[in-house]
């Protein structure tokens, strides 16, 4: 896509900009394994892995997390 593309896309209104992402984003979760993860990425899912492992009763129940997430 060259940044002429780009430059038109982004002259679209909000909302057909809003419409696009929503597009674009239900393309990329339909087929999850083909977003390349960065290696930093990669480190940090492995590292928390590794430590749920060594701790596996170390966890937090979803009522524990909802009303944190909530709180925002």
């Amino acid at each position: 896509m060259s940044d002429a593309d780009v430059a038109e896309l982004l002259k679209l209104p909000t909302e057909d900009r809003l419409r696009l992402v929503e597009l674009l984003w239900e393309s990329l979760s339909s087929n999850p394994h083909t977003i390349p993860l960065s290696d930093a990425h990669r480190a940090a899912i492995d590292e928390e892995l590794a430590d749920h492992r060594r701790n596996p009763e170390d966890v937090l129940t979803l009522e524990q997390v909802l009303p944190e997430v909530r709180r925002g």
